[in-house]
């Protein structure tokens, strides 16, 4: 069974592991090196890698330090161009959306997705070790591909519209913003069309991520999504 841990997740940083029981990988490196090695210090021995969705700072932030130290990183040719420090070429792997590759005991496929960064992917992960499926999709305001037979998905789920709506009307955010976040992040209200579209019988968990400071409601997309779904709900 995988195990899914997390360390920071927002726009202040973001970083998670997947365990299958053989190996391990990390997800996004946007906190400092440092706290992510000290925060995942028993799973090091077998990290066989970090994927990395886009270029963006808290996604990002921790790579150069992580390569560093002797950690592989994974991200497309536009992402890699937009991240500075790495001081060491060989532990950068180019992915490429369709384009599956074997990492430890894990299978995973980069599929596109919908972000105001470079080249931003998502990731599909089987794991051999515990025959289980994962979908790691986070900063996009669409997902263009359909999945089955998904065990655990982590998805971002940024905003509420009509939250959105109350802090640019209270003056929290500036409507300019406003343009910005539906054409970049993943709302409730799309992870919930999401949810209605995609083949979600054989899920037996759903992870919410990267949720914004001023326009959510951690409870109200819990209970949202659990409803829709029928599946237990984690709010990262």
């Amino acid at each position: 069974m995988i195990e899914v841990k997390c360390l920071a997740s927002g726009s202040t940083g973001n970083a998670y592991a997947i365990d299958d029981g053989e190996s391990v990988l990390l997800l996004e490196a946007g906190i400092p090196a440092k706290k992510i090695l000290s925060g995942f210090l028993p799973l090091l021995p077998r990290v066989a890698g970090c994927l990395i969705t886009h270029e963006h700072g808290d996604h990002s932030d921790g790579a150069a330090g992580l390569a560093s130290r002797g950690i592989d990183l994974y991200a497309t040719v536009g992402t890699f161009a937009g991240i500075s420090g790495i001081d060491r070429p060989y532990r950068k792997h180019v992915v490429r959306a369709g384009e599956q590759f074997r990492l430890g005991s894990w299978m995973v496929l980069p599929f596109e997705t919908k972000h105001d960064a470079a080249e931003p992917c998502g990731y599909l992960i089987y794991s051999y070790t515990a025959r289980e499926k994962l979908l790691f999709a986070t900063d996009t305001y669409y997902i263009p591909n359909s999945f089955n037979g998904l065990n655990i998905v982590m998805v971002e789920c940024n905003y509420s519209l009509p939250l959105l709506n109350e802090s640019i009307a209270s003056g929290r955010i500036p409507e300019s913003m406003k343009p910005r976040l539906l054409r970049s992040h993943f709302g409730l209200e799309y992870v919930k069309n999401f949810i209605l579209v995609n083949n979600m019988s054989t899920v037996r968990h759903i992870y919410l991520l990267h949720l914004s400071g001023n326009n959510s409601d951690a409870r109200l997309f819990k209970q949202e999504i659990q409803r829709v779904a029928g599946k237990p709900v984690t709010v990262f």
